[in-house]
């Protein structure tokens, strides 16, 4: 809308025109509340028939308006009258830095006075998490004083401006855009913009160095960095062309070349990282280097993890890039970050405890607080302290997004992601068993959202999952997925056998054609590190070493012999890998071999928090399940290469081995006479499911071919069915009964569809007296148990409300016990009569939180009297000591380079 003087917006009275462009018209205007003088910026019209941008606006100018710096032009607030928006902003005198550079090249003084200023404010508004994405020489003021404010920050992101641009010039065309901060979009001023910007790729705290060059670049020279007739054209030159250094003046100083030319590098990976190591080369300036000499390290400063954390970490290390040869390899610098007792490092559902931002300022890392919970906590490393991230209870497995604005992590059954400066959390999808997941720069997530499934693709803005890998032959599970730069392609590890990862492969997926191949094998935890110039490195763990071998991202393919890097990196279970990397070089691990020491078994009554050892012994089991006389049970335990069966006298309290087959066993059923155990085997030469006589007596015997991945669950009562559920067989697990024959042992029949739909069905189990079978689905878009008649047909019934996992009956035939995904015990009553099912409402069973499990095993049973559980108890571990520091590795990338070259 257009104003004149005299008119009024609330309480501003409009005084004349300041100017205009295309993030709006700026009015000078008087506040007659507070009777000052301030500057409207009149929003375009389109905002009023736009809920979702004016809100968006909305929450982006309350955070804008936290900004109080004396280089950053101020936000006082929004006013409104009408369909008539406007922000208030602090009237600036003077004119803008557009305006000088029009005169001619600025004074080297000048410019590094302006430099410094400029440095001061995007600093600070980084560390408070605001990106300009519009920094131009028209966006930045100097007073008549000389103090300069930069103005508009983070503008570009809360208007979401879509005027058309082609008629403007280059220097001054508006923010180009078609929906803010995602990728495939186009944001910035065309002659100021980052070459990601430039061709549709998520703005970071990198995309505001390469402005701040093109502008340093300006003020020294007095002409554009990048030149071209229209702003298609200047976008091209941003891409491909390099500016031309012969405009700089004769006597402008090394250091401030060197500067330059780090900033306005193509690749944002070998960009400057931080804006902060600008500020250092301007205030330690060596004006007597030669124009190619390597730029020594500036300074290094300690920091202290408020009560967590303590470590000197070096604030800047950066070499001068010669276009004409490698830039020269850096020292490795090795440093120790203590860990307080009282807030340890814990790991939820036995996976990574740590993330490090692209550009490596800021580190994630999963604390237990004082209170016994583990939660997400971030950190930037040149600070003091560690924040907690509220809504983060149960967190496991972060990684940040590309931008370092996110934080992407699994809790609940959920994965989900939240701000790195705190806010709600929000869902993503379901995730009930996870094995990491990565972020890639195309707006997807790539996760193992399951413990033994594919690997799937979830928009970053929440989605339905769509599976990108398919099992192989013999193949168990996909976790630990990467996205390689440009998200054409995917590294994880795929593994035949659970708990023994020695033959497990490293592949890679290109999401384009859906071509696998493996790249290494015997490895586990894959990760790719960019290289500052020259091949990269495809890094992986083997037992507690990790390895290197130089890696074409290109190729999709290694280029040199994979060797020894270090030998303490700490492990798990489940093929993950406690260390984390940066794209500037900087590489965190926790340090210690592999850990078997596990939790007990114990007993959980229904009252209270009530719990006591029933099986205490250290150890990592799995999959517990009573006799049916409740005198014995059943467990599988890790040992070794895999997983043995292992039965408990209760009454005598010992137990005895009862399976001596290679690979992982679990899973144990009893048959309803207690006779015989039929369990899952992953044995490399024979999988399938396999019986044994329950006192161990004779051998165990094969019952299938486990050409599909069988997982049993449960007999009939009448001990003529067995309820199992398949997958690995190219599409969706699906429930299955299979005839049972018994004599001496156990055999089985062919296995008879008993529910096979588009969803997932899973964990079949028979009710005491075998007319119904309930089990879990996502059906709904998320896990619930539900109720079905065997052998049907009939309808089904939903027992859990807000997700549901592991149903258990009690014997008694009155209660269906069942799991949440925060591993509570929920009971809920029931009737039944003829063919309807009427169940209760669900209520807590217990207090006591139970632990994730990592397998399609249980994490508890109920004992044949109702009374008690068999459980493992979360945070009852046994004989495993919290870590005690993290180690970081400075210019760990250069490392590579020298240890692990290509071709060798």
């Amino acid at each position: 809308m257009a104003l004149k003087a005299g008119d009024q917006l609330g309480h501003y009275e409009v005084l004349s025109l300041v100017g205009t462009g295309g993030m709006g018209e700026v009015y000078r205007a008087r506040d007659m509340q507070l009777k000052r003088d301030v500057a409207l910026k009149v929003l375009p019209s389109v905002f009023a028939s736009d809920p979702d941008r004016l809100a968006r606006f909305q929450r982006e100018a309350e955070l804008l308006a936290s900004l109080d710096h004396p280089n950053i032009g101020q936000i006082y607030g929004i006013a409104q009258a009408g369909r008539d928006w406007a922000l208030v902003l602090a009237l600036i005198e003077g004119p803008t830095l557009a305006d000088h550079i029009a005169k001619g090249p600025l004074a080297v003084d000048d410019v590094i006075a302006y430099a410094k200023q400029i440095v001061a404010a995007m600093e600070y508004a980084h560390e408070q998490g605001v990106i300009h994405r519009d920094l131009k020489p028209a966006n930045i003021k100097v007073t008549p004083e000389g103090v300069v404010k930069v103005l508009d920050f983070g503008l570009a992101k809360a208007l979401d401006q879509r005027a058309a641009a082609a008629s403007l010039t280059p220097e001054n065309s508006p923010t180009l855009t078609m929906g803010a901060t995602q990728a495939g979009v186009i944001m910035g001023t065309a002659a100021y913009m980052s070459p990601e910007q430039a061709v549709g790729k998520g703005a970071d705290r990198r995309a505001d160095i390469f402005s701040f060059g093109v502008v340093l670049f300006e003020m020294l020279s007095g002409t554009r960095a990048f030149k071209g007739e229209s702003a298609g054209e200047t976008l091209a030159a941003v891409v491909k062309d390099v500016p031309d250094w012969t405009a700089l003046p004769a006597g402008t100083p090394v250091h401030l070349r060197v500067l330059l030319e780090r900033m306005l590098h193509k690749d944002r990976r070998q960009r400057l990282q931080a804006i902060g190591e600008a500020r250092i080369a301007l205030e330690t300036p060596d004006r007597s280097e030669p124009a190619a000499a390597t730029v020594p390290a500036q300074s290094r400063h300690g920091w202290v993890v408020a009560g967590v954390l303590a470590v000197g970490l070096a604030a800047a290390s950066w070499i001068a890039y010669n276009a004409t040869r490698p830039a020269p390899l850096r020292p490795l610098i090795r440093l120790n970050a203590e860990i307080a007792a009282e807030t340890p490092l814990a790991r939820t559902a036995g996976g990574n405890m740590l993330a490090l931002s692209p550009d490596g300022a800021r580190l994630a890392l999963t604390l237990r607080a004082a209170d016994g919970k583990v939660r997400l906590h971030t950190r930037l490393l040149h600070q003091s302290q560690v924040t907690p991230l509220t809504g983060t209870d149960g967190a496991a497995f972060p990684f940040f997004s590309p931008d370092g604005e996110w934080i992407g992590f699994f809790a609940d059954g959920k994965l989900k992601k939240i701000a790195v400066e705190g806010g709600a959390a929000v869902t993503l999808c379901d995730a009930p068993s996870t094995r990491g997941g990565s972020w890639g720069d195309d707006g997807n997530i790539i996760a193992a959202l399951e413990e033994a499934t594919v690997l799937s693709r979830v928009p970053s803005a929440g989605g339905t999952p769509v599976p990108v890998t398919k099992l192989a032959s013999g193949e168990v599970t996909h976790r630990w997925p990467q996205v390689l730069p440009g998200s054409q392609a995917v590294l994880f590890t795929a593994a035949t056998h659970r708990n023994n990862y020695e033959e497990a492969t490293i592949e890679v997926i290109s999401l384009q054609t859906g071509e696998r191949k493996t790249v290494a094998r015997g490895g586990f935890s894959p990760r790719y590190l960019p290289a500052l110039t020259g091949a990269g490195h495809l890094i992986y763990l083997d037992q507690s070493t990790l390895f290197a071998a130089p890696f074409d991202a290109g190729r999709l393919a290694t280029v040199g012999a994979a060797v020894p890097i270090l030998e303490d990196v700490s492990t798990n279970a489940n093929a993950g890998g406690d260390f984390a990397f940066a794209q500037n070089g900087t590489f965190a691990y926790l340090s210690g071999k592999a850990s078997t020491a596990g939790y007990p078994i114990s007993w959980v009554g229904s009252v209270g928090n009530s719990t006591q050892p029933l099986h205490a012994p250290p150890g990592v089991y799995f999959a517990p399940r009573f006799s049916p006389d409740g005198k014995r049970l059943a467990f599988s335990i890790l040992s070794g290469k895999g997983s043995d069966i292992w039965v408990k006298d209760l009454d005598r309290d010992t137990p005895s081995r009862l399976s001596f087959l290679p690979g992982t066993n679990g899973l144990p059923v009893w048959t309803p006479d207690g006779k015989n155990i039929v369990f899952r085997s992953q044995n490399p030469a024979a999988p399938g499911l396999y019986g044994i006589r329950s006192d161990g007596s004779g051998e165990a015997k094969r019952l299938t071919e486990g050409k599909a991945s069988e997982y049993p669950y449960s007999f009939s009562p009448d001990g003529k069915r067995l309820a199992i559920h398949h997958t690995g067989n190219g599409g969706s697990p699906d429930i299955f009964t299979v005839g049972v024959e018994a004599d001496s042992g156990v055999r089985l029949g062919k296995a008879e569809l008993f529910l096979g739909t588009p969803f997932i069905e899973v964990f079949p189990m028979f009710s005491p007296d075998g007319r119904w079978l309930a089990y879990v689905s996502n059906e709904s878009g998320t896990y619930e148990v539900y109720v079905r008649p065997f052998p049907g047909p009939g309808g089904r019934w939903q027992i859990s409300t807000g997700g549901g996992l592991y149903p258990v009956w009690s014997r008694d035939g009155r209660e269906l016990l069942f799991s949440t995904f925060e591993q509570v015990v929920m009971a809920v009553g029931y009737t039944a009569k003829g063919e309807t099912f009427a169940a209760g409402k669900p209520r807590v069973w217990t207090e006591t939180r139970l632990r994730g499990m990592s397998t399609p095993g249980y994490a508890y049973d109920l004992a044949p009297d109702g009374k008690r559980l068999a459980a493992f108890v979360a945070g009852e571990r046994n004989a495993e000591k919290p870590p005690t520091h993290l180690t970081f590795l400075l210019h760990f990338s250069d490392e590579l380079r020298r240890r692990a070259p290509a071709g060798k």
